[in-house]
């Protein structure tokens, strides 16, 4: 996927400033006040994190903070939405992984 290269409103991407973050273990670029979510998917990631029950990927959905699919890890911090939160320089982000039902078990077990 390529990005905007030159809007009217948010001017060209060569007036920004590349910033380096990590996904996963591997290192991506994104651009000076660029969205989690925008950088991933623009370096080709739709897979954000796998769903608590099922396992199943989920991505970027609404990408206005309403729905909480694209949560993902930031410096150790659980569940930051990945299309508001900014990318910073050497931010470490990782996929939400899947943990287990606690409530669920506890249920089944009765």
């Amino acid at each position: 996927m390529t990005r905007i290269i030159d809007h009217p409103v948010l001017g060209k991407l060569d007036d920004r400033n590349k910033i380096p973050f990590t996904f996963d273990g591997k290192e991506y670029g994104a651009y000076e006040n660029e969205t989690i979510a925008a950088a991933l998917l623009a370096n080709g990631i739709r897979t954000l994190r796998v769903h608590e029950e099922g396992g199943t990927p989920r991505g970027i959905y609404c990408n206005i903070g309403h729905c909480m699919e694209c949560r993902v890890n930031v410096n150790g911090q659980a569940n930051v939405r990945a299309c508001l939160t900014v990318v910073k320089e050497k931010m470490v982000v990782e996929s939400g992984k899947q943990h287990p039902n606690i409530v669920k078990r506890m249920v089944e077990k009765q």
